[in-house]
């Protein structure tokens, strides 16, 4: 996840014991979970026409109104809105805004630009840009413009990811958010509405099950209760079938990697699967395995005590698989996945793994543990195995919260992008540009692997000395896939939470859903 590079330059690893967490962890944490209903979310909806009342948005590309189906203004207002056009020289660009008052019957009257000729992800900005402009305004909100059913529908998808918010903990001179409804205007309203129900809102509720998951505190989502979220969220839902790994289960198939790094909490390890076959999908799955850190201490390495807050979100790669999945199940894509939880929470007790352990995966190579603060990767090398010999994917896809490393080198525009098989490679980055969650290319020198062989082991999980630490970890978890088998890594540290843009309100940003739903969808072979 995005924090100080000084918290995340490793990530980190342990080996096999106590017991599982039990239901008093969470009464005895003191805090008492909420229903996760977003019922301050406003409900989105579709029509033809719209009352001449409320807030009315109107998005556009240029500095003069589009020619608006479904609503009515009068030539007066038409030309107090130019006047106030030309005053501010708003001239449609995307992401500007420009926000009237006292014209007509309407409260409010706000512009939103596009830029010209917008593309589904402009449209959805815009969306989301309003949804974020009007989070206070509690009067029904109209959004109107130049587009058809299904452009409607990308606009109020982009509403839907735009007003998220986690708040549920806030009790103080906390008013609540509006819940007046939001309806798109225009175009055909029974193909928008159909548009986004079939394909928006359940990319929407894959979204909001992973940034809930990892905006939640550690003493709330752990490894078990993580189990019992996703759960909850794919109850009903066809096609689907749990499996879930605990600790017990885990030594017996000798996975000492993932139960490892949990040793030193007393809440266990899990490896959850949440496997999807839509109708007519491949007979392979497309695997995606996430790192699964409840909570990252550091364990024996421990982390500096400035910002170790944040990594209560070092699962937000499990998070983001399981909500990747959840949107293709509840969309009924005929696709095939198997979503991957590798969930330990790395805590430094008496229990706790050391520096210089050695540990023996699944397959039963050994690795030898220099820095229990580099923890995600060795989750991820049990999950890997495991996985792939039991499910016998197509395709391999990690993603963690993994480096600091590649915070310094790409910040918070683009995940890191590590992969062994080129269309795999190809197909990522192209579900990144359609889905918004943009990805550059890293390399994989076989230099760097050099620097992660161990004397006494099979691979060490950290370098002795520094370098190029996201290719490190990155060569670390190809060490677990065989390389006949397509893998790709996507280190997302620097963009987990890089909010404040129109699709990710503040808070964890869910990274992933978008682009793992996207690549889905474009590389399943029939």
């Amino acid at each position: 996840m995005r924090t100080k590079i000084a918290l995340l330059a490793s990530c980190l690893v342990l080996t096999a014991v106590p017991a599982a967490a039990s239901a008093q962890d969470f009464v005895g944490s003191g805090v008492v979970p909420s229903a996760r209903a977003h019922s301050g979310e406003r409900p989105i909806g579709f029509a033809a026409s719209a009352p001449a009342s409320g807030a009315l948005v109107i998005l556009t590309g240029a500095a003069q109104l589009p020619t608006l189906t479904g609503v009515t203004l009068t030539d007066a207002e038409r030309a107090a809105i130019a006047a106030a056009v030309a005053a501010a020289k708003f001239e449609g660009k995307a992401g500007s805004t420009l926000s009237l008052r006292g014209i007509g019957g309407y409260s409010r009257i706000l512009l939103v630009g596009t830029g010209a000729n917008p593309a589904m992800l402009a449209r959805a900005e815009a969306g989301g840009k309003a949804a974020q402009e009007l989070m206070s305004e509690a009067q029904p909100v109209t959004i109107a413009g130049a587009f058809t059913g299904g452009e409607a529908a990308d606009v109020a998808y982009g509403f839907a990811l735009g007003q998220y918010r986690f708040d549920r903990y806030k009790t103080v001179d906390q008013k609540a958010p509006p819940a007046d409804a939001v309806t798109v205007v225009g175009g055909d309203s029974a193909a928008a509405r159909a548009a986004f129900t079939g394909r928006h809102a359940p990319l929407v509720d894959g979204v909001r099950l992973s940034r809930d998951l990892a905006n939640e505190p550690a003493n709330v989502i752990y490894p078990e209760s993580f189990v019992a979220e996703v759960r909850k969220a794919f109850a009903g839902t066809a096609n689907v079938t749990i499996e879930v790994l605990d600790e017990a289960q885990m030594r017996k198939l000798n996975m000492g990697s993932i139960v490892g790094v949990g040793q030193g909490s007393p809440r266990g390890s899990r490896l959850m699967i949440v496997r999807y076959r839509g109708t007519g999908s491949a007979a392979a799955p497309l695997a995606m395995i996430g790192k699964g850190i409840t909570f990252d201490s550091g364990g024996i390495s421990i982390k500096p005590a400035a910002g170790m807050w944040d990594m209560k979100a070092d699962m937000s790669g499990a998070a983001s698989v399981m909500g990747a999945a959840l949107s293709l199940a509840r969309s009924r894509a005929p696709v095939h996945v198997v979503a991957v939880a590798a969930l330990a929470e790395n805590m430094p007790d008496g229990n706790a793994q050391r520096p210089g352990d050695i540990v023996r995966t699944y397959s039963g190579k050994t690795i030898e543990m220099l820095n229990s603060d580099a923890e995600g990767r060795l989750v991820l090398a049990d999950a890997n195995e495991y996985v792939a010999d039991t499910y016998k994917p197509r395709g391999l896809v990690n993603i963690a919260t993994l480096t600091g490393a590649i915070v310094g080198a790409l910040d918070d525009q683009y995940a890191g992008l590590f992969a062994r098989d080129e269309t795999l490679a190809a197909q990522l980055a192209a579900a990144g540009e359609t889905s918004g969650e943009r990805l550059w290319r890293m390399p994989l020198n076989p230099k760097y692997a050099e620097r992660m062989k161990s004397d006494i082991a099979d691979i060490r999980n950290i370098a002795p000395s520094q370098g190029p630490g996201a290719s490190l970890g990155a060569h670390f978890i190809g060490f677990f896939v065989d390389e006949k088998l397509p893998w790709a890594h996507l280190d997302i540290a620097g963009v987990n939470d890089a909010s404040g843009t129109p699709l990710v309100p503040k808070g964890q940003s869910g990274f992933g859903v978008r682009l793992l739903d996207q690549l889905a969808r474009d590389a399943e072979v029939k």
